[in-house]
């Protein structure tokens, strides 16, 4: 078989995990569950690192951030190894990429690639292509109404005012009604890049296989959505969430933490009970459900597009996340932050790949967005220069899922405060080490929203010794120092030198 083709669908944010719990409506993701019966869905999928920096580097280069050094966002470390973008282009495929990098210091046009990417974060609003855009299908700029802002950068955003994104970054903390057409919406320009591509490839004739990545900002905040899709998730229908009200008691200081100033007091921490009532709550979940089936639809007409063209009998296609979103959990929280709660770490994970992955299949299989570049390069017929990290996820496919892990392990070195920690799951048991404070241990088949910290249960104290054992032998075999020295000596390692610390290969 040739080379395939590939293209990889990456999205920001995305609120998955609770999309299969009986709670509420059920957030509509309807191009992605059809994308998924063609292939393998994962439903035990986590995200390496839940922030977007460290996270996007790893799905770049197959390791996790204490071996890339990406540990915070835009830190900006060099890139001491290849990205599998490089790989690919040095083996003759042609790269395009559309949409998000920060990822680091650079672009994805500095690794090979053809496209749209501006450094860091970026505003999509702002750039020259999609000022074109505009133009060429006779577009207005878009205006929001704004309903709902807990953003403390962003004072000068009030409800019921009409906003325009006109500032150096998209991510407003804020909900809001697009009043002009859903075209407008970032997901859809990209969409449209996409699918223009696309069929230039196939004009030209394919003679060399394509790799085409397309990086969203949405579903992250802000949730600028039309009155459409607003319409699918009447507020009065969200009931309250299961762990809204927890006081995080017995929960490390992290829990505590908060930087939007709405539901935090001048010290940064999450006021409890929380001060903004659950009618408003339920208005910003609705936007945000709404705002996940606007992105899904946009994702679902390049896929559309691949198919029509007769481009996916060769390709192997993946959708995915680069972590989840803590909206409305434990305690209220709005963002992300340190905290390695479900909702923040688990992500969608869908492949697929005509003739060689069988369609309709579903698997709890411990699987990251870490494995996605190794996958991507064996496919190829490639790999690293080195030993990654990540596992190759369509070995574990043609095993029938019999190889698989026993253990994954997700790690966190802070967001606006400061926790070095490092996350173990196993089929049912969560165990967290936070380096400077009280570790958690969860048994997330009798209790999925980790109401209960069995840390301190004796009847668990086997248990917790175990997993200990796991994560601490884990971490040896990583050349790992989380477990030697303080949490500044971990940080300052990567901050001072600006470098990656170089592995033992």
């Amino acid at each position: 078989m040739d080379k395939p083709n590939i293209l990889y669908i990456m999205v920001d944010h995305q609120i998955y995990y609770r999309h299969g719990w009986d709670f509420g409506p059920k957030i509509r993701r309807d191009n992605f569950e059809e994308f998924a019966l063609s292939g393998v869905n994962f439903t035990r999928a986590y995200s390496s690192n839940p922030l977007c920096g460290p996270t996007r580097r790893c799905v770049l280069t197959g390791l996790y951030s204490h071996h890339h050094g990406e540990i915070l966002n835009d830190v900006n470390v060099p890139f001491l190894e290849k990205t599998y973008l490089d790989i690919l282009t040095e083996n003759g495929y042609r790269n395009y990429y559309y949409g998000k990098w920060h990822a680091g210091n650079g672009t994805a046009l500095e690794h090979g690639c053809e496209g749209y990417c501006y450094p860091s974060y970026g505003n999509p609003y702002l750039t020259p292509e999609y000022q074109n855009y505009l133009k060429e299908y006779n577009l207005p700029k878009p205006k929001i109404k704004i309903e709902c802002t807990m953003d403390p950068w962003r004072l000068d955003i009030k409800p019921g005012e009409i906003y325009v994104q006109d500032k150096e970054w998209t991510n407003e903390e804020a909900s809001g009604i697009l009043l002009t057409p859903k075209e407008t919406h970032e997901a859809f320009f990209l969409a449209d890049m996409a699918c223009k591509r696309l069929e230039n490839i196939k004009k030209e004739g394919n003679r060399n296989p394509f790799s085409l990545r397309l990086d969203f900002w949405g579903p992250h905040a802000p949730y600028f959505v039309t009155q459409e899709y607003a319409d699918m998730y009447p507020p009065e229908d969200i009931p309250q969430y299961p762990t809204f009200d927890s006081a995080q008691l017995e929960k490390p200081s992290c829990y505590r933490k908060e930087h939007n100033l709405g539901i935090a007091d001048n010290e940064g921490n999450l006021i409890y009970p929380n001060p903004i009532p659950w009618e408003k709550w339920q208005l910003l979940l609705s936007r945000c459900y709404a705002h996940s089936t606007m992105v899904d639809d946009a994702v679902g007409i390049v896929i559309k597009k691949l198919r029509e063209l007769g481009l996916d009998e060769n390709t192997l296609i993946i959708w995915t996340a680069d972590h989840g979103d803590a909206i409305a959990c434990q305690g209220g929280k709005f963002d992300k932050a340190s905290y390695m709660v479900e909702e923040v770490m688990r992500v969608p994970l869908a492949m697929s790949y005509k003739g060689v992955i069988k369609p309709k299949q579903v698997t709890d299989a411990l699987v990251s967005n870490l494995d996605i570049p190794t996958t991507i390069l064996s496919a190829a017929g490639l790999s690293f220069d080195y030993e990654p990290d990540g596992k190759n996820l369509l070995e574990m496919e043609a095993s029938g899922f019999k190889k698989r892990r026993k253990f994954f392990v997700s790690e966190t070195y802070g967001h606006i405060e400061r926790n070095v920690a490092k996350s173990l799951v196993t089929s049912r048991y969560k165990y967290t080490v936070n380096k400077e404070d009280i570790s958690e241990l969860y048994d997330l088949a009798l209790d999925p929203y980790e109401t209960r910290n069995l840390i301190f249960s004796e009847s668990h104290l086997t248990l917790k010794n175990e997993l200990d054992e796991m994560l601490k032998n884990w971490v040896k075999e990583e050349k790992d120092n989380f477990f030697d020295g303080d949490s500044d000596y971990i940080l300052n390692e990567f901050l001072s030198k600006g470098t990656s610390k170089p592995r033992d290969y």
